[in-house]
């Protein structure tokens, strides 16, 4: 079914409460509301109020409360309103959420998630388009997820709520509602992939996707990127709403027939070095693209790790197209803060003459 990444967050929400009674949802207007961008809609009315809870705006008491119901066999799902309003949680999420498996000597898990709008888009407030996913991916125990897909929104979101370690589960606001695209499931009481989708699901293995054949049942591995296009000239490498971007410069490339490799890592902790060093390693050279502030952000170590393990296939040094080390500004200036289709451009250009 075609659906927006927000409409496949949503229905991936009802599809694992559904299907294990010991998942519930809590955060700020989750429940009567459906949330701020109603990705939690119609669930509080189905699953009620005990399953589906309300909280204070307190997002300290939102994930302390939460990893409390983790250690005693629940499965929480966090909301968090935006990105920005994470940080008085750190404590809770830094200092035991992520340190419960290791300060129990593997005598508890925390299975909990917390989802959260991040990034640019949104022509929002302070606050509300930050993209600060370093201080959490430099994080042990803790994994950092980030779709650009709706597919990838469903099927990874249904892996992280699986996962006996917490998630933390970061979606593009400016992703949620711009477009619409194919998601391989089944609302319906089908109970076996038709020979159409079993012959797509065959082709899907390699990009690590698992679909059971049940309704609704559509899984993608948490740890393992996509190739969004195969090519030869530069591999782009990037994540979230980026990828988007990422795939505009492509076309632009096209036109003088340069054809980037676009790998998205859907997972930024743990990261795919592999499917990065396979690329670069076909290509010899890279460009990454990051959302977040250019100092100490993502991009700088996967530079790293390029150079370290893949130094003598490189043709160019590696280069980075990224955002600029201020405060995301306000409405009017958001579309000079982030990378764009001809910033990337002119990455891709840098290293193919250099």
């Amino acid at each position: 079914m075609k659906i927006t990444m927000l409409e496949a967050i949503n229905k991936a929400l009802f599809y694992e409460m559904s299907r294990d009674s010991s998942v519930v949802v809590l955060g700020e207007d989750v429940g009567k509301e459906g949330g701020v961008f109603r990705a939690t809609e119609g669930l509080q009315q189905k699953y009620g109020a005990e399953r589906v809870v309300d909280t204070p705006l307190a997002e300290a008491g939102i994930v302390g409360s939460a990893i409390g119901m983790a250690i005693n066999g629940l499965k929480p799902v966090c909301e968090i309103q935006f990105f920005g309003f994470i940080y008085p949680a750190i404590n809770q999420i830094i200092n035991h959420a992520s340190r419960m498996r290791t300060r129990s000597r593997g005598l508890y898990t925390c299975p909990l998630v917390i989802r959260t709008p991040y990034g640019i888009g949104i022509k929002a407030l302070e606050h509300h388009s930050e993209s600060t996913e370093s201080y959490f991916i430099h994080t042990p125990g803790l994994k950092v997820v980030i779709p650009s897909t709706a597919a990838d929104a469903y099927g990874l979101l249904l892996s992280a709520i699986r996962d006996p370690d917490p998630v933390l589960f970061l979606e593009p606001t400016k992703l949620y509602r711009a477009f619409k695209e194919e998601v391989p499931i089944d609302e319906g009481d089908k109970k076996t992939l038709d020979k159409k989708e079993a012959d797509k699901s065959n082709k899907d293995k390699s990009q690590n996707v698992n679909k059971s054949g049940k309704a609704g049942e559509y899984t993608v591995s948490i740890g393992k990127a996509r190739i969004v296009q195969e090519g030869m000239d530069c591999t782009l490498i990037s994540w979230g709403a980026m990828v988007k971007e990422c795939e505009k410069a492509a076309e632009l490339l096209a036109k003088e027939e340069i054809f980037p490799e676009i790998i998205d890592l859907r997972t930024v902790s743990p990261m795919d070095k592999e499917a990065i060093l396979a690329s670069v390693k076909k290509t010899g050279r890279a460009v990454i693209v990051q959302e977040a502030p250019r100092t100490l952000g993502l991009s700088s170590e996967i530079s790293s790790i390029i150079t370290e393990n893949s130094m003598a296939d490189l043709q160019a040094p590696v280069i980075r197209v990224t955002s600029f080390d201020i405060i995301p500004p306000l409405p009017k200036a958001e579309h000079y803060y982030a990378p764009d289709p001809y910033r990337i451009y002119r990455g891709v250009k840098k290293v193919l003459e250099y």
